[in-house]
């Protein structure tokens, strides 16, 4: 599988354009290597927006999804530090999302993301889980690189101590994130198979937006320190 784990933390927010510069700050020079450094953590890639909202998304992959309800984890969250504190209060429209990977195909990251949000059902989840594993094939289209299904735990995602998200925001939602070399590739793909008439049997999504990489980083870029 492309991604490196089988859990994954998504984590999307507004902040106001005077905090900006402080709170890209934070998250490059603090907030990432804080986070892959702890136990079980293995990457985490920061994005734009190209067309979407909220404006900034992180992905953050585990080995596990028992990571992200790990004592390792849970102490970091239960422990801030003031620059964490500071900027996490600022956060608007926060999503906090905890996931399963389900579906991963591919291989590698694009420099452009496509961003899927889906609402089933219990009746419906397991009809739409085969639909996507056929859907989500990266191979059958020029500029995707690979293609994944993140379906949400809806007991540890939503709010955090200090990390003001909404608890019950599409708690159950899932997440298809597409991997493009290119905002066109990706925006074509989700117009093909996701918001346009061969969409069925998928209902229109919740959401749908294309995000650019800003950067990325390893359990390995950081493991000499």
């Amino acid at each position: 599988m492309p991604l490196a784990g089988k859990g994954m933390l998504l984590t999307s927010m507004n902040i106001d354009a005077a905090d900006e510069a402080d709170f890209n700050r934070w998250y490059d020079r603090e907030h990432l290597e804080e986070r892959v450094a702890i136990e079980g953590f293995l990457e985490a890639r920061r994005y734009v927006a190209h067309a979407a909202n909220p404006r900034y998304l992180c992905l953050y992959s585990t080995a596990t999804l028992d990571v992200l309800d790990s004592p390792a984890y849970r102490a970091r969250l239960a422990s801030p530090t003031d620059w964490s504190r500071q900027t996490m209060a600022r956060f608007k429209d926060m999503l906090r999302v905890v996931a399963r990977v389900t579906i991963s195909n591919g291989s590698g990251r694009g420099a452009a993301l496509g961003v899927v949000r889906l609402r089933p059902t219990p009746g419906n989840a397991a009809p739409w889980r085969d639909a996507l594993q056929e859907r989500l094939a990266p191979e059958k289209r020029d500029g995707i690189i690979s293609m994944h299904l993140l379906e949400s735990e809806p007991e540890l995602s939503g709010a955090a101590p200090g990390i003001p998200a909404v608890r019950n925001e599409g708690a159950r939602d899932w997440f298809v994130l597409i991997d493009g070399t290119h905002v066109g590739a990706v925006s074509a793909v989700i117009a093909e198979r996701f918001t346009g008439p061969a969409a069925s049997p998928f209902p229109l999504p919740v959401s749908v937006g294309t995000y650019a990489l800003m950067w990325d980083l390893a359990k390995s870029d950081i493991a000499h320190r």
